[in-house]
């Protein structure tokens, strides 16, 4: 009976695991290529859609339009070969900080050059950094914008991304000196911006108007994200990509890029909040007050028939500039850098900011996900290393379950202890199902068997192990996180591969057609997989040849499967089964069975009779 449970549960577990990977993975990438290639068609044929548009509505005036020339008409864009060609096409202010480096453009006043320095593209020390934020006209277009946005009928002229502004005061922008810009409209209006920039990634923008005409002027402050291209997204389940927000009633609101392309525009009304879109690793966000009552706006276009056009933005409420010297003032916050937790829950604490932590992915497990990345974080703080600290909450999860696992174990020992009786139950009622399944729950009342009981230490493990493939997967802690050995990135796969002799055959098997993803089953892989393997010889094998045949392929199955997951999370995996064998080993004998692993394991080499003709 318990032999059968575990071929029962091993194959559910293996079913779920194939059937996952091809409804949340191969399913969805397929559909996205076909999403895309559909799109594409759509796009050429679809017209250049009014670059006011984007604008959302100025809060307090849900009805209300944003009048055209708010902004640069994104089809005039002058293109450049080059990200550098772009840069070197206008005037600009140095950014230089310990976290970012880069520079505002005067032309618009845009933040639309930064560098990310303590982050590289690849492991290499001389790898270039990470490039966060590039200008209009360069490959990837993608910049924070502010500004204001004028009634409907206004002919008030304001600034946009054609404006070239003037630097006021400072030179260069710092984690302690601003800088301030203005541009005079030649109507009594002059605007002014100050920027400043903390020692992370959070910029604080302050826009002021002086009306120094003879009737006022009503106005709104906007703050807008513009990503003119769309970024390549590993377009997997367990992590979001694309625009994301807090805002108001509709809480978190995530979509892809290709939902925003079918939707066109997405409206909101929120007091507070905050949107933007993020990467894996990186993120912008545009962030009001968090007692101001805004309206936002993610938007798609398309830029000279097929060029995508992704925008997020919110609009504050009016401000009243009375005239004669009179003066309005706006400040709002922007974040352009890396997810890291600790900077993040910060933000979170200092201003308030509604459920800023969402910017980072923790998932459905968010209350075992976050705090598992926690406790690791602080043995990473003793150990020093991210394998080392990921080895011992393993341990730490281990013995918070041993009570659990010992409680299974006696409970499945009973079930053995029983099995007689269980046949001639059988036996007695085989021709009766109602009263064999009635007879055998007497049997476990009186024995105090609970005979589901054995499976809760695995149906327990698959949260946590989520979990943590959450924590390895979307966390930038992780990411470039050494290990020993060949293992320098615990976030990425073992890079060697038993198909080329760990290396000594000059050739790369993953670029076979098809089948190369698979064919990467490094060290740590085939560690785990004997781990696994040797974990079930714990026990006789099963007599029946087809429960025989799944046992044995259970761990080859899992050794290529886990093979395209992060070594961190393979790792764990390996040492998870040792301690397991460790822990059964212990329980069996506490328990008085006989546990004869060389024997089961000589066994599965001899060869077997030939059955009887």
């Amino acid at each position: 009976m318990n032999d059968q449970r575990n071929m029962i549960l091993a194959i559910v577990l293996s079913m779920v695991v194939l059937f996952g990977w091809q409804y949340f993975i191969a399913g969805p990438q397929l559909e996205q290529a076909q999403r895309q290639a559909e799109l594409a068609a759509e796009q050429q044929a679809a017209q250049q859609a009014p670059d006011s548009l984007d604008i959302a509505a100025p809060a307090g005036e849900p009805g209300a339009v944003a009048p055209a020339g708010t902004a640069a008409p994104t089809s005039d864009i002058t293109t450049f070969a080059t990200r550098d060609a772009a840069l070197a096409a206008s005037p600009r202010i140095a950014i230089q900080t310990p976290s970012v480096s880069g520079s505002i453009n005067l032309v618009g006043a845009r933040i639309d050059d930064l560098h990310l320095v303590n982050y590289r593209e690849t492991i290499e020390p001389d790898s270039p950094t990470i490039t966060l934020l590039s200008p209009a006209g360069s490959p990837e277009p993608y910049f924070l914008e502010h500004g204001w946005v004028a009634p409907s009928g206004s002919t008030v002229a304001l600034p946009n991304g054609q404006t070239e502004w003037a630097l006021e005061s400072g030179e260069t922008l710092t984690a302690n000196s601003p800088v301030t810009l203005v541009w005079d409209n030649g109507e009594g209006l002059v605007f002014r911006r100050t920027i400043t920039v903390d020692d992370h990634y959070l910029f604080t923008v302050t826009q002021s108007v002086t009306n120094t005409g003879a009737s006022e002027v009503a106005l709104y402050p906007y703050s807008r994200i513009m990503r003119l291209y769309t970024p390549w997204t590993q377009n997997f389940f367990i992590l979001h990509e694309g625009p994301i927000g807090v805002l108001g009633a509709a809480n978190l609101v995530e979509m892809s890029y290709g939902d925003l392309q079918g939707d066109r525009q997405r409206d909101y009304v929120s007091t507070g909040g905050w949107l933007g879109f993020t990467d894996k690793y990186w993120a912008t966000a545009i962030i009001p007050d968090q007692t101001e009552t805004v309206n936002a706006r993610f938007f798609h276009s398309t830029r000279n028939g097929n060029l995508d056009d992704y925008r997020a933005n919110f609009v504050s409420q009016t401000a009243v500039v009375a005239p004669a010297g009179g003066s309005a003032e706006h400040t709002s916050l922007a974040f352009a850098g890396a997810k890291v937790e600790a900077i993040i829950d910060s933000y979170e604490r200092a201003y308030t900011i509604d459920r800023f932590e969402l910017l980072i992915d923790w998932g459905w497990f968010h209350f075992i996900t976050k705090p598992m990345f926690i406790v690791i974080r602080f043995l990473h703080q003793i150990l020093g290393n991210f394998g080392l600290a990921i080895l011992a909450v393993t341990v730490i999860i281990k013995a918070i379950f041993f009570p659990l696992a010992n409680k299974s174990y006696a409970s499945m020992a009973n079930m053995r202890r029983v099995q007689p009786q269980m046949k001639e139950i059988q036996e007695k009622h085989k021709d009766d199902r109602a009263a064999q399944q009635q007879a055998m729950m007497e049997l476990y009342k009186t024995e105090k068997i609970n005979p589901l009981s054995g499976c809760w230490p695995i149906l327990i493990q698959i949260p946590v192990f989520f979990a943590l493939y959450k924590v390895l997967f979307v966390t930038i802690e992780m990411r470039h996180a050494p290990f020993f050995g060949w293992i320098q990135d615990l976030a990425a796969q073992d890079p060697t591969t038993i198909f080329n002799l760990f290396g000594l055959l000059p050739y790369d098997p993953t670029i076979v057609p098809i089948i190369g993803p698979f064919l990467q089953v490094g060290v740590w892989p085939l560690i785990m997989g004997v781990t696994m393997w040797v974990q079930m010889k714990l026990n006789p094998p099963p007599t029946d040849p087809t429960q025989q045949m799944i046992f044995g392929l259970m761990p080859i199955i899992f050794t290529f499967m886990l093979a395209t997951f992060p070594a961190g999370l393979v790792i764990y995996w390996a040492w998870n089964n040792f301690l397991s064998i460790v822990q059964q080993w212990f329980i069996m004998k506490r328990h008085g069975v006989e546990v004869d692993l060389l024997g089961n394991i000589k066994n599965s080499f001899k060869r077997k009779p030939k059955a009887a003709e």
